[in-house]
């Protein structure tokens, strides 16, 4: 049988490379994916992004500009560690859980594991940005790069559907968090 997916596309396409996620998964979309694969373009969002996950997945893989200083353009598949809300102080969780509004994607997770909505697996695939000032468009290095992700996405449901481990680097949400565009600092 194969892993019910959820690809999810983040970021602002009025930042410029900010919208390499949103841009990566409507390229998605444009060449199809599997039928238990669910796209959805959470934006800048993050609360759609966990209501989505309330109906069950086996993994997620989120697509966003992720700034680790790298060249513009350079893709980074990571497999992200999410802490139980028990292990962080009171005051840690009403800080992270006071405006769930505009929640970036690292408290977004955080709230999909509090729920225990967060599927075992957990995905960001990151592309670094060259810029992320106001503007629409990417960056031709970010845009060339969007297409790329689009091949990474489908091998890597290839290979979640196969029962396989991806392979790639497991980062810690607190740190991940940190290299991401509007995420929380440890």
């Amino acid at each position: 049988m194969s892993a019910r997916i959820l690809v999810a596309g983040i970021g602002n396409d009025l930042l410029g490379d900010d919208g390499f996620g949103v841009t990566a998964i409507r390229r998605l979309a444009a060449r199809g994916v599997p039928h238990d694969v669910r796209l959805h373009e959470s934006g800048i969002a993050g609360i759609g992004l966990v209501q989505e996950l309330l109906d069950g997945f086996e993994a997620l893989v989120m697509l966003d500009a992720a700034d680790r200083g790298a060249a513009p353009g350079t893709l980074h598949l990571l497999e992200v560690e999410v802490p139980d809300t028990a292990t962080l102080s009171d005051e840690r969780r009403r800080e992270l859980m006071s405006d769930m509004h505009w929640t970036v994607p690292s408290l977004a997770l955080i709230l999909a594991r509090a729920l225990d909505a967060l599927p075992p697996k957990v995905f960001i695939l990151g592309c670094q940005p060259t810029e992320m000032g106001l503007g629409i468009g990417l960056s031709p290095a970010v845009d060339s790069a969007a297409t790329d992700a689009v091949e990474r996405v489908l091998a890597l449901i290839a290979t979640l559907s196969s029962g396989r481990g991806s392979g790639e680097q497991r980062l810690p949400v607190a740190a991940q968090a940190a290299a991401l565009p509007g995420g929380v600092g440890p």
